[in-house]
């Protein structure tokens, strides 16, 4: 018996602007419901939002605990942090160096509903 991953589910208390975020970093295509936004982009797990009204965001490193995170990479990291950034994203570490991370390092951001995740240069 194997498995595989089908979907990938983040919680938000808003399906729109959590869903836009993915997409414009992500590419593919989203299709909308009326609790859930699945986004479908090529070589990815579906990517669900979940529409959660009391979603309360992480507080990363330290407080209300993340429960999943994302690890992206790019070959060109000054673009990823412009692209995040742009999409409504934020950084959490380091916060002042767009340029950071060198080459194998990585930066920490948020999605737009508090999710971290990190983008890695390759």
């Amino acid at each position: 018996m194997n498995f595989s991953l089908a979907s990938l589910v983040v919680d938000s208390g808003d399906l729109e602007s959590e869903s836009a975020f993915w997409h414009s970093l992500l590419g593919g295509s989203i299709t909308r419901a009326e609790t859930h936004h699945f986004l479908q982009a090529d070589g990815l797990p579906v990517i669900v939002v979940q529409h959660a009204p009391q979603h309360v965001p992480p507080q990363w490193p330290d407080g209300t605990p993340q429960q999943i995170h994302f690890d992206l990479s790019t070959d060109d990291a000054l673009a990823a942090d412009t692209r995040v950034l742009d999409a409504g994203g934020r950084r959490l570490r380091p916060t002042d160096d767009p340029v950071a991370p060198a080459q194998g390092g990585s930066r920490v951001y948020a999605s737009p509903a508090g999710h971290p995740f990190c983008i890695r240069a390759v």
